[in-house]
């Protein structure tokens, strides 16, 4: 069982909410990123605590600082 946590859910939502605003789809964003669509998914989710390499990978494609997806 995955344990969501209330960190994980906040990065989810910005990463989804950020994604959604620059008009990138899921699987464009994991292509950006170099990762799994199925990964993105996860994350916006709450489903996975991503690591802070890949939140830099994240945040570089979205175009923002990875600060942005912890706020």
């Amino acid at each position: 069982m995955v344990k969501v946590t209330a960190v994980s859910i906040r990065i989810g939502k910005n990463v989804e909410k950020i994604r959604v605003k620059k008009g990138l789809t899921q699987e464009k964003l994991a292509f950006e990123a170099g990762l799994n669509r199925a990964y993105i998914g996860y994350i916006e989710r709450g489903e996975r605590n991503p690591s802070t390499d890949t939140l830099v990978k994240i945040a570089r494609a979205l175009k923002v600082s990875p600060k942005d997806l912890l706020d």
